[in-house]
């Protein structure tokens, strides 16, 4: 039987892995190192391949598949969303996720993206909040304490500056969840019992529940002038969470629109409604935030870029590390065009 060639094996990261690469180098780091990754590549945008996510949905969840291109590098994420897994003690979204070499099609990285998903996550909504939040921010309202709410705290004190997050949820469990595990971060941390209360003194709101379904979170009265809202909850048709009227009043930015307007809170929405596509802001084709009154919405999806660029920082970052494994998947013959026979030589 002859033994795979070195060029054949993948690097595997696992979940152990990635939970000690997060642990060797620090969560806020890797969230700050994934944001300049994310920065820069938007700043690439047009060399992108740029397609919305294809999505295969049920009255249960969704399972989506998420591909760019550079030109140099493929990429791609298998991720799912179910919002009744939790009631089964399941994660509502998995994923996973894998880079290839252009030049010879070639897998370079294959990775579990459940982790990184929320890190990419937080760190865009960061990145946004950077950008389009009233200057000198320094509390955010976190409506909806899940699985990604404390990611999206420690990325906003990491990127943004805030030292307070309000906390609500309609699960006091999960409030008391977030807080407990925020405790050591620095933040000051408040649990409220009512999104009114969470947002009083808010200059960033995040919205991030679950439920699959037109939802209102928001209404209208609730969010007053100067504020950013950082919406990642609606992410599939049919799964919104601000009132109508507050989109009418904000200027939104968005990833990629044809994917936005399936999908997050602009659905609700004429398609010729006008929104300011992110990168376009960070390369100021576009304007941000141009007075302190102004309501602005980062309308986040999350896009295939942002997936691509959390992937590239993994695959630089375990190399001279043991924190992946190396995966024979791939069939690589001595002779290329001699299949069979490898197959046959290994009895």
């Amino acid at each position: 039987m002859t033994s795979p060639s070195h060029k054949a094996l993948v690097p595997f990261v696992s979940v152990d892995h990635m939970m000690r690469l997060i642990n060797h180098i620090g969560l806020a780091p890797m969230m700050l190192g994934i944001c300049d990754r994310i920065e820069a590549d938007f700043h690439r945008w047009p060399l992108f391949d740029k397609t919305p996510r294809v999505a295969s949905h049920s009255d249960v969840g969704v399972i989506e598949l998420m591909p760019t291109s550079d030109g140099d590098v493929y990429g791609f994420k298998y991720v799912n969303g179910h919002p009744g897994n939790t009631k089964d003690g399941l994660q509502t979204v998995t994923a996973f996720g894998l880079l290839s070499d252009v030049a010879n099609g070639y897998p370079v990285l294959f990775s579990e993206m459940t982790i990184l998903t929320a890190l990419r996550t937080a760190a865009t909504s960061a990145l946004a909040a950077r950008v389009l939040a009233p200057k000198g921010a320094t509390v955010m309202a976190m409506i909806g304490n899940g699985a990604q709410s404390e990611f999206q705290s420690i990325a906003m004190q990491a990127i943004v500056g805030i030292t307070e997050v309000r906390l609500y949820d309609v699960d006091p469990a999960a409030t008391a969840k977030c807080a407990r595990n925020l405790q050591a971060s620095g933040l000051k941390v408040v649990s409220c019992t009512s999104a009114e209360e969470a947002i009083l003194g808010a200059h960033i709101i995040t919205t991030c529940t679950a439920d699959k379904q037109y939802a209102t979170i928001l209404t209208d009265n609730m969010v007053g002038a100067g504020v950013h809202l950082n919406a990642i909850g609606g992410d599939c048709p049919g799964k919104t969470e601000l009132a109508p009227a507050i989109l009418h009043r904000a200027d939104i930015f968005v990833e990629y629109p044809e994917q936005t307007r399936i999908e997050g809170e602009i659905q609700q929405l004429d398609a010729d409604h006008p929104v300011t596509e992110f990168w376009e802001v960070l390369t100021g084709t576009a304007k941000g935030r141009t007075d302190a009154k102004q309501i602005t919405l980062f309308d986040s999806v999350g896009f295939a870029i942002e997936d691509f660029s959390a992937l590239c920082y993994v695959r630089d970052a375990i190399k001279g590390t043991d924190f992946f494994t190396p995966l024979d998947m791939l069939a690589d013959p001595d002779d290329p065009r001699d299949l069979f026979g490898m197959v046959a030589r290994a009895k």
